[in-house]
């Protein structure tokens, strides 16, 4: 954690009365147009859509370059009763992305297969069995989904086979595009958002599709519960297009109309009709339909957010919860190891661990983990079919698909984006890998790694102006996410009154006084319990905090994430 906190600043001096005046026309405290303000939003009209992001702000689908022209040809398809199929990924963005598209095509009386590769078979996009299968089965239009970009001779292989590809993909495109017959991806031309989701793009795509259908009473916006779901899992920044998606998503997701949605709700201990935030999403339901695809079949994820039976939906509900269950423990023993390996690479760069029993569907979260902890970008390779196989995550400072193009030639494949990608290399090669990779971090970021930053915090908030209206203020600004952070507040001068540690000394709960208004509220500090022990002989302290809604002991009333606890020098 870092050892010092860091109050954000405007990027030009914003005079307080202008604060004062945009407070008093849209309603809200000075505080949310401050927060808006350093989100970079900063004329009342773009205030006034973050606040209230309705769908009438969606850009038409004439905007988005090429989505009409691949939405005629499956437009044509259904309309002349040819067989589709749809090649997704076995992550969330993938399932949802798949999800969406059979859920829609088969809703206009289409007839369609889908394809979720697992990974233990052939792993991430198309191979060539499967296409071949796909013809014997009569499809003459496949669409990928999430995947597809780097999939040239696969996809050249089905069009001579008779089939029109369409490629829906968000994954930076390497140097040859593969012979689609239509491609989209918005990292390609001139794309109104160049961060959409693979389940956006398929939003998209379908949207577009039934323009060129006879209308039925299929509404695709009930689709958006999907798309919150697969651009959150995927990380994706939330710029405006995507805040539109995903804020009418979620709101659907609280509703939970479909049976799948419910009952993975029920499974990960939350309400049906209990509202979600992207908390709840990225930590609860995602995890789970994420876990089909890392350690189990990923049909069961498609299964359960298909299904029409809300008794069959809580069935596959409750095994995704298993899975989730081994996928927990399978990481918790990665990450042991992985961490007395990365201990001693302290000096380097990057880092680079390599476990041959690892499971390949776990060793992503346990890169995250890493990179958590020692704030540099971390590759995590294993054995699979002869190779060396890894999943990689980085730091914001780190481009990591520039820096593993830097080490392409010791590579046999490589793909991703700046924050994640997957590799496969020969196991000689590792040494000179885990060399390549050290220079490749250093390059770009110098001295920049090492010794964790401080902590980036939006303004000083005093307990006396945390209210119900200002949480009702900050639920407006959900979803929050890449581009839009959860607002961190640091408190005046704290004591603390009363402390409890839980979860074997992990966490700490604490009971903060305000010694500049006298205001009294209740915290929890989530992994600081060392912190704490370490810290807590001082009088006085700072926080760094995110107030929320909670019911504690029966009582609703307000209560305190605090992200980071600093002992206070009167003079700072």
């Amino acid at each position: 954690m870092s050892s010092t906190w860091q109050i954000k600043t405007l990027p030009r001096p914003v005079p307080e009365e202008h604060i004062r005046r945009l407070a008093i026309e849209l309603q809200v405290s000075p505080i949310t147009v401050r927060l808006l303000l350093l989100r970079g939003v900063q004329a009342p009209e773009a205030m006034h859509r973050f606040l209230c992001p309705g769908l009438r702000y969606l850009l038409p689908l004439e905007y988005w370059p090429g989505v009409l022209d691949a939405a005629k040809i499956v437009a044509r398809a259904v309309a002349e009763g040819r067989g589709i199929a749809i090649w997704g990924d076995y992550d969330v963005d993938g399932i949802t992305a798949t999800v969406l598209a059979k859920e829609f095509l088969s809703g206009h009386g289409a007839r369609v297969l889908h394809v979720i590769p697992d990974r233990r078979d052939h792993g991430y996009g198309l191979a060539e069995p499967g296409i071949r299968r796909l013809a014997e089965h009569d499809i003459t239009v496949l669409l990928t989904v999430d995947c597809g970009v780097a999939n040239g001779p696969e996809i050249a292989l089905a069009r001579s086979l008779g089939m029109e590809v369409v490629v829906a993909d968000h994954h930076v495109p390497g140097k040859d595009l593969p012979p689609a017959t239509a491609l989209i991806n918005p990292k390609l031309g001139n794309w109104p958002s160049e961060d959409l989701s693979g389940v956006a793009l398929s939003f998209l795509l379908m949207a577009a599709t039934g323009k060129f259908l006879p209308r039925q009473e299929m509404d695709i916006r009930q689709s958006l519960d999907l798309v919150a779901l697969g651009t959150i899992a995927d990380v994706i920044p939330l710029d405006e297009q995507n805040r539109i998606l995903v804020k009418n998503g979620m709101l659907l997701i609280s509703e939970a109309r479909r049976v799948g949605i419910h009952a993975l709700k029920e499974a990960s201990g939350i309400h049906h009709t209990d509202q979600v935030g992207v908390g709840a999403i990225g930590y609860a339901l995602a995890p789970r339909i994420n876990a089909a695809g890392r350690v189990g079949d990923p049909s069961l994820a498609v299964e359960l957010l298909l299904a029409q039976d809300l008794r069959q939906a809580r069935k596959l509900a409750h095994e995704l919860d298993a899975l989730n269950a081994h996928r927990k423990e399978t990481e918790r023993s990665i990450l042991a190891e992985a961490l007395e390996q990365a201990e001693s690479q302290r000096e380097m760069a990057g880092l680079v661990l390599y476990g041959e029993h690892w499971h390949p569907g776990v060793i992503g979260i346990v890169a995250s983990r890493i990179v958590e902890r020692y704030g540099r970008p971390c590759i995590i390779l294993t054995q699979e079919n002869g190779l060396l196989k890894g999943s990689a995550r980085s730091v914001p400072s780190f481009d990591l698909y520039q820096g593993l193009t830097e080490c392409r030639q010791l590579l046999t494949s490589f793909g991703g984006h700046k924050q994640a990608a997957g590799l496969k290399l020969e196991e000689q090669a590792l040494p000179s890998l885990r060399q390549a990779f050290a220079r490749a971090v250093q390059r770009q970021c110098g001295t920049q790694l090492g010794a964790p930053p401080p902590m980036l915090v939006d303004m000083e908030v005093p307990f006396s102006q945390v209210h119900a209206r200002l949480l009702h203020e900050l639920d407006l600004l959900q979803p929050f996410g890449p581009s839009n952070p959860r607002p961190i507040f640091l408190s005046p001068p704290v004591t603390v009154t009363r402390q409890r540690f839980f979860g074997m000394g992990k966490h700490v709960e604490l009971w903060l006084r305000d010694t500049t208004d006298g205001v009294s509220l209740r915290g929890v500090a989530w992994r600081l319990g060392e912190t704490w022990k370490a810290i807590r002989s001082a009088s006085r302290f700072r926080v760094a905090y995110t107030p929320k809604t909670s019911s504690f002991r029966g009582a609703v009333g307000i209560e305190l994430t605090i992200s980071g606890i600093f002992p206070h020098e009167p003079n700072a």
